[in-house]
């Protein structure tokens, strides 16, 4: 139960956290993909939704690469 509880809130924070990023914070990370289409942002959706801590890091130092 413990397990199923874990990452049903990875999974629901995943996707709260998708749809800021993909609507605020992809500019800030990826400034080539400012003005991309829906059709973009929808392909990438469950990366950045399984990848949420990852870019949250990105997000807020504010660029896209790790140095």
């Amino acid at each position: 139960m413990l397990l199923l509880a874990t990452v049903g809130s990875y999974a629901a924070i995943g996707l709260l956290f998708a749809g800021a990023f993909l609507t605020v914070g992809i500019s800030r990370v990826d400034p080539v993909s400012k003005g991309s289409g829906i059709g973009f942002r929808l392909i990438i959706l469950p990366g950045v939704a399984a990848l949420w801590p990852v870019l949250l890091t990105r997000w807020i130092r504010g660029r896209g690469h790790a140095t």
